[in-house]
């Protein structure tokens, strides 16, 4: 394996950021963040243990509602955690769902369950005293969190694909592999969280056992080096047609090829993200580039590969140029190409012919190809808890007392009851309508709106998002029904902050939050997710943004082609321009 740095990869000689010197003097990732446990002077982390515990799926939070009520109180923030599971293709078995929500109801402050579009479910508010408590339960129930978040390779998504169950299959082990492969091998999780044991093996898990090197305690990280990668990155496994994943957001996919029936191999695509920085044109979105097709014996040797070239040349000064796009950006394509060939010791083939047609979930029933039924549950926010009249959370549990399938959490923050028999199709569907799983009146236009977390508990957040989007959309609907166009959507998604979590730099209509109750408006994205939008008009009130939205509306109901969603109309029609190349012209009027 080549490990020689192209001398068109050098970087300027400038510090490194802080961040590199908290990995190389964490002892692969422990710190003192045992010690720390025991701190009952604070419920947050002290030091390094702030940042380190996000390796192990982990961020500190508080909620910001009542942050200036306990500062006249002279209280700390009320910290707590939020963690997030491994869940590799978003797979989980009925018995495991019922133990992540014993947990939520016990142990939590929200009592909730958050589904994430990185296709895997967090708890919210988990405060210090019960943090090795959740770690411990989830490895009961055959779970864990590690490298969730930090800078190592992300949870690993895989299209939910119900209807071609051979295919979705085989794509859901290689998600799985590559998730174990890229893994870190430090023991620090278990030493930490499970008292040094072996994490239990729970049989039909859906989720592989950690790795031996974690097990036996070999520290070295053969993949992601001794001080991680420089910034998180992002896998996926994806199924053509069907972009439910977003593939464009992440900068590693795999990109399925079928060939009679079974999967032949899979195109390659590198150096995807949407993350910005408000007002630094140094920072920019961009779609994943393609490398070419490799075969299934190349796989794990080319996600090691790129992973590696990254961790090797990219960017450990400015974190905000540390993703890999901007390293593949640095150094030309060709370059970046050439060493992870040469690293995974074979050559990319062409890029096999692939297209993709439609995204978000196929909410409702459908059948599959071995004649079984799933359903998809539409959930908003995929935020998982019982109110007055939706006891969504008490519902989801009832259905995983009789379901003898799996459920599928999607990467658009909802859920498939996956593998039901004809004979239990009508039980699964009365539950799921006496608890409000299922409701006549969502539109298409709300199944197809996205928001993140945002406010009360995202540090980040500079405007509501998930609190922000189910009125929004009210009105939004208000709007498609003046036009006439009920019947349709737009793909639109709501950002509390330019940090890129709910995906709005890939919608035909995307808002990212920039003060309390204000928001620079994106346009021109398509329904695919092949194209970034572009600003039209920045720090707007939800006022400004709906008159725009009304006439942008109506001129789609009169002046659109046959099938021609929102995006491809406002640039056909010049409401926007493309942005063609992201580095150069994402930032220009």
């Amino acid at each position: 394996m080549s490990t020689t740095a192209d001398p068109r990869a050098k970087l300027p000689d400038t510090p490194l950021a802080d961040n590199e010197r908290l990995k190389g003097q964490s002892r692969h990732l422990r710190g003192t963040i045992a010690e720390d446990l025991n701190d009952g002077l604070t419920g947050g982390f002290n030091g390094d243990n702030f940042q380190l515990i996000r390796f192990h799926g982990m961020y500190e939070q508080d909620n910001r509602d009542i942050r200036a009520e306990r500062n006249e109180q002279k209280l700390e923030g009320l910290k707590n955690v939020m963690i997030r599971c491994r869940l590799p293709g978003g797979v989980i078995t009925p018995k495991q769902w019922l133990g992540i929500d014993e947990f939520a109801d016990s142990h939590t402050l929200y009592n909730s369950i958050r589904l994430t579009n990185r296709q895997t479910f967090q708890y919210h508010g988990v405060l210090k005293p019960d943090i090795k408590a959740v770690h411990q339960w989830l490895n009961k129930l055959g779970l864990d969190t590690i490298a969730t978040a930090g800078d190592v390779n992300r949870n690993v998504l895989c299209t939910s694909n119900p209807i071609e169950s051979g295919l979705h299959k085989e794509a859901h082990e290689w998600a799985k592999k590559i998730s174990e492969h890229l893994l870190p091998k430090t023991r620090a999780y278990a030493e930490i969280w499970l008292d040094g044991e072996k994490v239990e093996s729970t049989e039909n898990t859906g989720n592989a056992p950690l790795p031996e090197a974690v097990k036996s305690g070999d520290a070295a990280e053969p993949v992601l080096g001794g001080n991680y990668l420089p910034r998180k990155f992002k896998t996926t496994v994806v199924i053509p047609p069907h972009n439910d994943v977003d593939l464009h957001a992440n900068d590693l996919n795999f990109v399925a090829i079928e060939e009679n029936g079974r999967l032949a191999g899979f195109n390659v695509l590198v150096g995807g993200g949407l993350s910005i920085e408000h007002g630094n044109h140094k920072t920019y979105p961009n779609t994943a580039r393609e490398f070419g097709f490799i075969g299934l014996d190349k796989v794990l040797d080319c996600a090691a590969a790129v992973v590696s070239v990254q961790r090797d040349w990219g960017n450990r000064s400015d974190r905000k140029n540390a993703k890999t796009r901007y390293t593949i950006e640095r150094v030309g394509l060709d370059v970046f190409v050439e060493e992870v060939e040469n690293r995974m010791g074979a050559k990319f083939q062409p890029i096999r012919p692939y297209e993709f047609t439609t995204r978000g979930d196929r909410i409702g029933w459908v059948q599959g190809e071995d004649k079984k039924w799933h359903l998809t549950l539409f959930i908003e926010n995929g935020r998982i808890t019982d109110t007055l009249n939706r006891p969504l959370k008490t519902g989801m549990r009832e259905i995983a007392k009789i379901h003898k399938g799996d459920f599928r959490l999607t990467a658009n923050q909802n859920l498939i009851v996956a593998g039901v028999s004809a004979r239990d199709k009508a039980k699964i569907e009365a539950l799921a309508r006496e608890y409000g799983l299922i409701s006549d009146g969502v539109t298409r236009q709300r199944e197809n709106s996205m928001a993140c977390v945002a406010l009360p508990t995202c540090p980040l957040a500079m405007a509501e998002a998930e609190r922000f989007l189910p009125a929004f959309i009210d009105h939004v609907d208000g709007l498609m029904a003046k036009h006439g166009l009920s019947e349709e959507h737009i793909v639109l998604r709501v950002n509390g902050c330019p940090n890129g979590c709910g995906r709005t730099m890939l919608s035909e209509v995307g808002l990212v939050g920039k003060a309390v109750g204000r928001y620079n408006l994106y346009a021109g994205g398509n329904r695919e997710g092949t194209r970034i939008p572009r600003l039209f008009k920045e720090n707007i009130t939800e006022p400004e943004i709906l008159q725009i939205l009304d006439d942008w509306i109506g001129a789609w109901a009169k002046g659109r082609l046959k099938d021609e969603g929102f995006g491809d109309f406002a640039v056909r029609t010049g409401m926007v321009k493309p942005v063609l190349d992201a580095p150069r012209d994402f930032w220009s009027a």
